[in-house]
C-alpha cells in the first residue's frame, strides 16, 4: 500500500473508531449538556473521517469510496491506535481517553496545517477549528473530575493508570511515519511528543492527578493492524448493516 494512503487511513481510522465509541454513549451522558457535547464531538470526528477517507480513496485509485473503507474492511486492515478501541467504561475512563487523544490530535493537526501536501493542509486547517474546542473541553472536564470529590478523583486517577500504556503508540514512528516526515507531509515524532507531555502535565497538575513516567512501557501494534479483541466488537456493530445487506441505500 502507498505510504501516503496508509497514513491517511491511519488518520481516518483514528477519528472513525473514536466517533463510533462516542456514538454508543448517545442518550447516556451524565447530564444533558454532556450528552449533546459527546454527540457533537462524535459528529465532528465522523466528518473528519470522511475527508481523510475521500482523499485516501482518490490516491488509492481502486474504486473504493469512504463507505467501502469504513464498512468493508476487516479488523486487521484498520490502522487506528489501540487507545481508541479501549472501552468507554465509566465517565472518567471515557474522558481520559478523549483527553489523551484530543491533546495529541490538536498538536498533530496544528503541524499538518503546514504540510507540503496542500490537500492534507486544508483538511487539517478545517479540522483544527473543531479539535481546538475538543481539547479545551476534555481538559476542563479532567480538571473537574480530578479535583472534584474523592470518588471522582480516584476514578480519574485509575483511568490515567489504566490508559497511560496506550498513549505512546502515536509517537512510536514506523517506516510510514518516517517517510511522511521526511517528505514534509507530516511532523516528526519529537515535534509532537514534548508539547503533548507538557500539556498533559499542566492539566494533571491542576486536576491534582499523578502523571505516570514518560518513559513507561507502552503498547503498540494498532497502526500496523494488530488490535485488541475489542475492535472486532466495535466493527461488528458498526458494519453490520452494510455487511448483511451490501450496497443497501436509504
Amino acid at each position: 500500500m502507498d505510504e501516503k494512503v496508509n497514513y491517511l487511513l491511519r488518520l481516518g481510522d483514528n477519528a472513525l473508531i473514536l466517533s463510533q465509541q462516542l456514538s454508543q454513549l448517545c442518550g447516556k451522558g451524565p447530564a444533558l449538556e454532556e450528552d449533546m457535547a459527546l454527540t457533537n464531538v462524535a459528529l465532528d470526528l465522523l466528518g473528519q473521517t470522511r475527508m481523510w477517507y475521500e482523499y485516501a480513496a482518490e490516491l488509492e485509485g481502486e474504486g473504493r469510496d469512504e463507505d467501502r473503507l469504513a464498512y468493508h474492511r476487516d479488523a486487521h486492515e484498520f490502522k487506528n491506535c489501540l487507545l481508541l478501541e479501549q472501552p468507554n467504561g465509566n465517565y472518567a475512563d471515557t474522558m481520559m481517553r478523549q483527553f489523551f487523544f484530543d491533546s495529541w490530535h490538536y498538536f498533530l493537526l496544528r503541524e499538518l496545517c503546514a504540510s507540503t501536501d496542500a490537500r492534507i493542509a486544508a483538511i487539517a486547517d478545517k479540522s483544527l477549528k473543531e479539535v481546538s474546542y475538543h481539547v479545551r473541553r476534555s481538559g476542563d472536564l479532567i480538571v473537574r473530575l480530578g479535583d472534584g470529590t474523592a470518588d471522582s478523583h480516584a476514578k480519574t486517577q485509575a483511568a490515567v493508570d489504566d490508559l497511560w500504556m496506550y498513549t505512546g503508540e502515536a509517537f512510536n514512528y514506523d517506516a510510514v511515519d518516517h517517510a511522511m516526515a521526511a517528505a514534509g507531509i507530516a511532523p516528526a515524532a519529537a515535534t509532537l511528543r514534548q508539547p503533548w507531555l507538557e500539556h498533559v502535565a499542566e492539566v494533571f497538575a491542576e486536576a491534582t492527578l499523578t502523571m505516570p513516567p514518560a518513559d513507561a512501557w507502552m503498547q503498540k501494534g494498532g497502526k500496523q493492524g494488530r488490535h485488541t479483541e475489542r475492535l472486532g466488537f466495535i466493527l461488528a456493530e458498526m458494519q453490520f448493516l452494510q455487511r448483511a445487506y451490501p450496497g443497501a441505500q436509504w
